[in-house]
């Protein structure tokens, strides 16, 4: 088997040009919970499955009582990372996903967790290589 038949790179059906992953990047405003560590990490958590990644290792550091949390999971498929401001009530989102995975399936597990009022959310597709 050649390396690149599993490097999990994607075809698009459309125009048959291959890439990497999609990068969602995603500001959450007016969240609740962003200092709750083991809340965060879980979420994070159920957001990949929800996506159909595999989880290899997830790390999740408390700034403090009062303070943002800074974390990843790492996945096969590459990985989601949050950081918090609880004084804010912001947290700052990165999804990259890349083979037969769906990142985007993993907003509406954050949403719900997290309970924006306000979202931005952009999407970037990583690695293009034209047909």
């Amino acid at each position: 088997m050649n390396h690149l038949d599993s490097d999990y790179f994607v075809t698009c059906s459309k125009t048959g040009d291959q890439f990497a992953g999609r990068h969602i990047l995603a500001d959450f405003w007016d969240v609740e919970r962003m200092g709750d560590l083991d809340f965060i990490k879980e979420t994070i958590e159920e957001s990949a499955v929800k996506a159909g990644a595999t989880i290899l290792h997830s790390y999740y550091h408390p700034f403090g009582e009062g303070m943002g949390v800074s974390g990843v999971t790492v996945l096969s498929e590459s990985h989601i990372s949050i950081h918090t401001w609880p004084e804010r009530n912001f947290a700052s989102l990165d999804i990259f996903m890349c083979g037969r995975t769906n990142p985007v399936a993993s907003i509406p597990v954050l949403e719900t967790a997290f309970k924006p009022q306000r979202m931005e959310v952009q999407t970037v597709t990583r690695g293009i290589i034209t047909k």
